[in-house]
């Protein structure tokens, strides 16, 4: 998106899996641009076969829970891998754009 590289250990990862796309960015700011401009997904899959992403189970933005077209965010820290799931694209962007895990209570 801005160009600036992403490694293994840093960025956010947005997949798609039933559809077999992704997408990275190096600021959670950067996928609210990336939805508002219809962004390009990158084929392939991010997940392990044996990885459902079901374990993340509901919508982090509306709290329903998912089913086909679900979205995964998975932000790469050091060793660590912290994710979130969403209903859509759409919620997604939301999220990210009220501030995402470190958004104001109510928001």
């Amino acid at each position: 998106m801005c160009g600036v590289a992403i490694t293994n250990d840093g960025g956010l990862r947005l997949t798609e899996p039933e559809a077999e796309r992704h997408t990275a960015f190096c600021r959670l700011e950067h996928l609210v641009t990336w939805a508002d401009h219809d962004g390009a997904w990158r084929p392939g899959a991010l997940l392990d076969d044996d990885d459902t992403g079901e374990g993340l189970g509901r919508c982090v933005q509306c709290g329903d829970g998912l089913s086909y077209g679900r979205v995964l965010l998975v932000r790469h820290r050091g060793p660590l891998r912290i994710g979130d799931a969403f209903c859509g694209v759409e919620h997604a962007a939301a999220w990210a754009s009220a501030g995402g895990r470190w958004r104001v209570s109510g928001s």
